[in-house]
């Protein structure tokens, strides 16, 4: 097979998965106990799952963007000057 055929090269899998890695760590951070009928949580409105989370998602699904645009330089044009 033909490898310029490949519209992903092996930099844009790793961008993918840097990206997927960032995202879960987002969603990691959002995760805390919850409030019940019986008892409040204050941890709820923390700044590290109303900002920081939300941040690093939005960061990861922007990382993940760039991975799928980036274009993979053909093997050729860098042999050439």
């Amino acid at each position: 097979m033909d490898r310029r055929k490949f519209a992903f090269d092996k930099t844009n899998f790793i961008l993918l998965a840097i990206g997927m890695a960032v995202i879960i760590i987002g969603f990691l951070l959002m995760t805390g106990p919850g409030s019940t009928e019986g008892y409040f949580e204050p941890d709820i409105f923390s700044v590290r799952r109303i900002k920081v989370a939300p941040a690093v998602c939005f960061f990861g699904f922007v990382f993940m963007i760039y991975g799928i645009v980036r274009k993979p330089k053909d093997k050729d044009e860098e042999v050439r000057f």
